[in-house]
């Protein structure tokens, strides 16, 4: 817990994330300081055709087990508003009954569940002016075709859809809640005008009395209610305000806010986000963009590479040793683009590409070295890909995510990127939910983020090793290109970038 003192003041918020593995709550004060902490572990069922649910009672048990826990080791802060993020995509239907505002009527559809194929196909044909608008192209992981799906003929009269995020703040509010223009992206809204494409549905098939209200995430939903309060813990009358969804919610906590700012988050997988002043339409696809509360866009993509691979290759306990040896190695005997399983999204799709290795390894550290050197150079990718398309990317990134606890690959990834890594105080998701809440009730998303939100350490590029990666990398571009995985835009984007 983060033991910085806030001072007099008790007013605290309250941030909640939902996530795939667990529910975590966070009570964060004026300053930034975590007060209190809370978390409950969630599980999934997965099957052969593709299916991922989760129970939905589940996340509003883990809910009140996470919140509990963390109100009562902040004691008993002033609590001023409270906001949710959860996975992007994950749906459910459920309608009113009696006291409950949200009764489950199915499982949770995860963001990858993958059976509504046909869907997606019906999704992928329409052409609809209000996606296009927000540089919007449909892709088969969207939450509207499995919409559709739990939607289709036979469903019970009274059924209504709800994002995994609707459902939460339903029950918190205790009446159906209005889903937010960042969860509800996937699902086809226009998050230029906050509204449903009313026409554009209707022609698959979704009638819009089907679907939630749309507003903006900050928007005031309700209040906590008296059942809530006893079940969480968290005080009635508390404001309830609108969310973003997981990945939003992070760049919230990371600070990233301003156009030309990017930030990645490197876990098992890799994720980009950043802003800009006007929407980015890419015509691959692989990067689409939210509207944030302060009316810029935030543009980002997922890749598949990450650490995923490391944990895979080698045990853990072996790493400090390994990071030890894999600095004699810059650069590594080979160049590899780490994808642990088949199939990328960014920076280009391409389902079937696999890892990419480009000569041999002399050892385990030599391995070792190539994918930590290897996410590196996707991110590096990456950062090409949105210049190409005519974004501003400036002189520093900010990276969270687990592997910023290696401080060698941190500088690593500033070296390779030719840019300083700023690495954040606390980039969870639950801080970036209290600081949108902070936002609603105490101040603009700016002033509250520069009130709530620190730095930790800031690392340097070494301009000399920038110059001894640029060969591999470009090596490594040249050989995605020559399988069609990149085009020969973002090829000479890349090469250029290494001539510099």
């Amino acid at each position: 817990m983060d033991e910085r003192p806030e001072g007099p003041s008790r007013r605290a918020w309250l941030g909640i994330d939902v996530g795939t593995q667990s529910v975590r709550a966070l009570v964060v004060g004026e300053r930034g300081a975590v007060l209190g902490a809370g978390s409950a572990a969630l599980t999934s069922r997965r099957g052969p055709d593709g299916r991922h649910e989760q129970d939905p009672e589940s996340w509003w048990d883990a809910l009140a087990v996470a919140t509990r826990e963390a109100l009562g080791q902040a004691g008993s802060p002033a609590l001023a508003a409270m906001a949710c993020c959860a996975t992007s995509g994950t749906v459910l239907l459920v309608e009113q009954d009696g006291d409950d505002p949200a009764r489950p009527l199915t499982p949770g559809l995860m963001y990858d569940d993958g059976r509504a194929v046909a869907q997606a196909r019906l999704v992928r044909e329409q052409t609809v002016p209000a996606w296009q608008a927000a540089g919007l192209l449909p892709q088969r992981s969207w939450a509207l075709p499995k919409a559709m799906w739990l939607l289709r003929s036979g469903t019970r009269p009274g059924a209504r859809l709800a994002h995994q995020s609707d459902f939460i703040t339903s029950r918190l509010i205790g009446t159906p809640s209005a889903t937010d223009t960042s969860h509800a992206l996937k699902t086809g809204v226009d998050p230029v005008r906050a509204q449903w494409p009313v026409d554009a549905l209707a022609a698959l098939g979704l009638a819009v009395e089907r679907l939630p209200d749309v507003v903006r995430p900050g928007t005031l939903l309700g209040r906590v209610c008296p059942t809530a309060e006893e079940r969480t813990g968290i005080p009635a009358g508390v404001p309830v305000v609108a969310g973003m969804t997981d990945g939003c919610a992070a760049q919230l906590a990371a600070g990233v806010l301003d156009p030309g700012r990017w930030s990645f988050v490197v876990g098992t997988t890799t994720v980009l986000k950043g802003v800009t002043e006007t929407v980015l339409r890419d015509p691959t696809g692989v990067l689409y963009s939210h509207r944030s509360p302060d009316g810029y866009w935030w543009p980002g993509g997922a890749s598949s590479t990450g650490a995923g691979l490391l944990t895979r290759e080698f045990d853990s306990s072996a790493f400090a040793r390994l990071e030890r040896l894999a600095a004699e190695r810059e650069p590594a005997d080979c160049v590899t683009y780490p994808l642990t399983e088949v199939g990328e999204r960014f920076p280009f799709h391409h389902p079937e590409a696999s890892r990419v290795t480009l000569g041999t390894p002399r050892d385990d550290a030599d391995w070792f070295a190539a994918i930590l050197q290897g996410v590196a150079f996707a991110q590096r990718l990456s950062l090409d890909h949105v210049r190409g398309l005519g974004a501003e990317v400036s002189d520093e990134v900010t990276v969270a995510g687990g592997a910023t606890r290696s401080a060698y690959w941190t500088q690593l990834q500033a070296d390779i990127l030719g840019r300083a890594v700023v690495v954040p105080r606390t980039a969870e998701g639950a801080v970036g939910m209290a600081v949108l809440a902070a936002s609603a009730t105490a101040g603009d998303l700016r002033s509250a983020a520069a009130r709530m939100v620190g730095i930790a350490r800031v690392h340097q590029p070494r301009q000399q090793n920038t110059r001894r990666f640029a060969e591999p990398y470009a090596r490594l571009v040249t050989e995605l290109a020559k399988r069609g995985w990149i085009g020969d835009e973002l090829l000479a984007t890349a090469l250029a970038g290494t001539a510099s």
